[in-house]
């Protein structure tokens, strides 16, 4: 886990682990999972994050109960879901431009946003976690993107994760 400081996204604080799969992948099942081995890596970072950013979804998820907004709730903190794919949910492809959106919708409720994070290139979903409104998320996410898809904490616990 890396931890970054706005608006630069300096570094503040790097934690990571290994630990053995405890739960199979299941789909809508993915913070029973993550979780366990993630919460030691928290009590680990030398800076308390103010907001975290899940890889994996917030209330976009048919029980409302993502890993992002699972994590919130165990911890206290306001949390952002955004993962690369949709779980659940319709939605109208955003404009090819930087920041653009769509909403994202399961029956006429609102349960995310479809996020342009770079001219061209598939968009990311991203979906309110706990603590946090769906407009700063989009916002949040957007400021960590920094000339790639995904936002720079994700793409670094990606690197950290597979020995880069």
């Amino acid at each position: 886990m890396r931890g970054v400081e706005l608006p630069g996204l300096e570094p503040s604080s790097l934690s990571a682990s290994r630990a053995p799969s405890r739960f199979p992948t299941c789909p809508g099942l993915l913070s029973f999972r993550e979780i366990p081995p993630l919460v030691p890596v928290l009590e680990k970072l030398s800076v308390e994050p103010d907001l975290l950013i899940a890889d994996g979804q917030g209330i976009a998820h048919p029980r409302r109960l993502g890993l992002a907004s699972h994590l919130g709730l165990l911890i206290d903190k306001p949390v952002i879901g955004c993962a690369k794919s949709r779980l659940l949910g319709v939605f109208r492809e955003p404009a090819f431009s930087r920041g653009e959106f769509e909403h994202l919708f399961d029956g006429d409720e609102i349960v995310g946003a479809v996020l342009r994070t770079k001219d061209g290139v598939k968009p990311v979903f991203v979906s309110v976690g706990h603590k946090v409104s769906l407009e700063s998320s989009i916002r949040f996410i957007l400021e960590c993107c920094r000339g790639h898809r995904l936002p720079e904490p994700i793409r670094t616990a990606h690197r950290l994760a597979s020995g880069g």
